[in-house]
């Protein structure tokens, strides 16, 4: 398997960047603003991404796999697309660190492949938690559709 990872920390408390990352409204923060489903353990989410224009990128959907209050959020994809994501999940561990800091250990672990598509979300995850940084040290993030576009992809 391989596995995408990254670390980013954030100067904010551990419990708003818990939100962020375990509810409906904090997603459409920071990830995408077009955000559904409910926030408890077994629940299945919707995710839209559009571009600037309104023009549909896709959807995705994934079910809140675990729930564990300023330590740990974990989704497992379950939508058929992208297919590359099917099955995998995304981890989210927090840390607190000195200087107020909280610790976001992201990884978006079990892809079956190394190909292109892997390496175009590794970037695109690393600019969604900097949206998350942004959002929790600021109060507004950058999800989509006023994300970074990285290629022709998205």
């Amino acid at each position: 398997m391989i596995d995408i990872w990254h670390r980013v920390g954030a100067v904010a408390p551990i419990d708003e960047v818990y939100r962020a990352i375990a509810t409906p409204e904090g997603v459409a923060a920071w990830w995408t603003e077009e955000t559904s489903g409910p926030d408890t353990v077994g629940s299945e989410v919707e995710v839209t991404f559009r571009r600037d224009s309104g023009e549909l990128v896709g959807s995705i959907r994934f079910e809140v796999e675990e729930l564990e209050p300023g330590k740990r959020v974990v989704w497992r994809f379950t939508g058929e697309e992208p297919a590359e994501w099917r099955g995998t999940r995304a981890q989210f561990e927090l840390t607190e660190a000195d200087g107020g800091y909280t610790i976001v250990n992201f990884g978006h672990v079990g892809w079956t492949e190394e190909v292109e598509f892997l390496h175009h979300c590794s970037t695109k995850w690393a600019s969604y938690l900097l949206s998350l940084k942004q959002l929790v040290e600021t109060g507004t993030g950058a999800p989509s559709p006023r994300d970074v576009t990285i290629s022709d992809w998205h």
